[in-house]
């Protein structure tokens, strides 16, 4: 028998394909009433270290993303429901007023999603209602892996060599084509606020930006097909992953997949139907194998639970000790720690919301081993400026380079001059994104400490004025 009217929630999954709590909602009842929340405590809140927790970038990421997947939906004789406050009591406001029978939505695995979804369930049970969840974030169902959560390998290679040599990947839901039955009731559909509602200025476009991310599913199918069919960059994605300018360097697909504006299983399929016609080769597969790590993170993050937040990471202790100063760490944010390649990476964070994982890498490092200052603060300022913020691989990330994850090397360090030397050997990125080091030659860009007193005359530049002195002693990485 059919429910009258359900409610389905979109959290992070901003789309109508492979969307199981749209396509179950829409077997099992006559009416369907998509709803998002803008929830105030995300949008407008503060980390534990004050950061705010959605910055600009993410900010209108959401906002046109949820512009998206309005229109999408107004195209099938329905729309959606907005809101801004807290999903538990905006969700429950809607199914009492509108008798509902059921909530769907995809279930979440973190502490603050949990306490949002379980204090909805509580508040529905006292009005007769429930939630039915869905999964929709992972490249592999749970229910389909050779091992239960609890048992899941803390090692990745393990963990690889076992799924792929006993899983199959399930075909993604297609999307409904065939338009919504109307809703009986009437509702109050509310308005997609703007950046400034939430306190942001607007953003002005950076000309060196690697791409001008857009959200919403259509712009996310979109990219989808330009690196694979259109322009074939897939094929050369594994010797160019680790680049830094440019858009097709790497995939991209980050933003679209933290935002559930498309699926890792339509990525995946996709790559398939590609290797159908073009042929496999190495970069092929090592698409699918960093979506095979989101899955690893998000296992960990389900596995051992709030441990990923916790100064001692998932291994309980920390291997080095780690300061909170505020004045090193501004330093860092703000790309002046007199470190090139660390501040090159960290402008184009600040002025984008988007940095390669290569940078990622370096500057985490240079955080956590050269300055000693507590992963945890990293881990936050990521969260706020990132346009890609992914719970479980921030955080899983974070612990890594900490040395508080799973990761079965002791030291996960980067020497920064090696990196600088390997993936910017000429400088290129420094000075795309110091333009005050622009005159200085490629032999001492990412030395400028090097520079003699003559040599800053010629230049008509000045070490500590033009550009900050090292933090450190750049010498420990020759």
């Amino acid at each position: 028998m059919k429910a009258k009217r359900v409610i389905v929630w979109f959290r992070q999954d901003l789309r109508l394909h492979d969307n199981e709590a749209l396509t179950q909602a829409l077997l099992h009842s006559e009416e369907v009433i998509p709803v998002y929340v803008f929830d105030s405590r995300i949008f407008t809140g503060r980390t534990p270290h004050g950061f705010p927790k959605t910055d600009k970038y993410r900010c209108q990421f959401i906002i046109e993303s949820i512009i998206d997947l309005k229109a999408n939906l107004k195209k099938l004789n329905s729309d959606l429901i907005i809101r801004v406050g807290k999903p538990e009591e905006e969700i429950y406001e809607l199914a009492n007023t509108t008798k509902t029978t059921w909530v769907y939505c995809n279930r979440e695995r973190t502490q603050e999603e949990l306490d949002v979804q379980d204090k909805l369930e509580e508040k529905l049970w006292s009005i007769g209602q429930e939630i039915r969840y869905a999964r929709g974030k992972m490249l592999y169902n749970t229910q389909d892996l050779p091992f239960p959560i609890t048992h899941t390998p803390d090692v990745f290679t393990q963990f690889r060599k076992e799924v792929e040599k006993m899983v199959s990947i399930r075909d993604p839901f297609d999307a409904p084509i065939e338009p919504f039955l109307p809703i009986t009731t009437e509702i109050e559909i509310g308005k997609v606020p703007t950046l400034s509602d939430f306190g942001h200025n607007d953003i002005v476009q950076d000309d060196r930006s690697v791409l001008q991310f857009f959200g919403g599913e259509s712009a996310a199918l979109k990219r989808l097909n330009y690196y694979t069919f259109d322009s074939r960059h897939i094929d050369r994605y594994k010797q160019t992953r680790n680049g830094m300018i440019g858009g097709d360097y790497s995939s991209k697909f980050s933003p679209w997949l933290a935002q559930g504006c498309i699926s890792p299983k339509r990525i995946y399929q996709t790559i398939k139907k590609y290797e159908v016609e073009f042929g496999s080769n190495k970069s092929t597969y090592w698409l699918y194998f960093e979506l095979l790590w989101r899955d690893f993170f998000r296992l960990m993050a389900k596995k051992h639970k709030n441990k990923i937040f916790k100064k001692g990471g998932i291994k309980g202790q920390l291997e080095k000790s780690q300061i909170e100063d505020m004045r090193l760490l501004d330093l860092w944010i703000k790309g002046k720690t007199g470190v090139p390649l660390i501040d090159a990476n960290m402008r184009e964070l600040a002025l984008t919301g988007f940095m390669s994982n290569r940078g990622r890498q370096v500057v985490a490092s240079f955080l956590v081993n050269d300055l000693h200052i507590n992963w945890k603060l990293g881990a936050e300022y990521f969260e706020s400026i990132l346009i890609d913020y992914d719970v479980c691989s921030n955080w899983g990330n974070w612990n890594y380079i900490a040395g508080v994850g799973s990761d079965p090397r002791e030291n996960r360090y980067f020497n920064i001059l090696a990196q600088a030397s390997k993936y910017d050997p000429k400088g290129e990125y420094v000075k795309l994104w110091l333009p005050e080091l622009d005159a200085v030659p490629v032999n001492r860009v990412h030395r400028p400490d090097k520079l003699s007193f003559e040599d800053q005359k010629k230049l008509q530049f000045k070490l500590g004025a033009d550009y900050p002195k090292a933090m450190i002693n750049m010498e420990k990485w020759t």
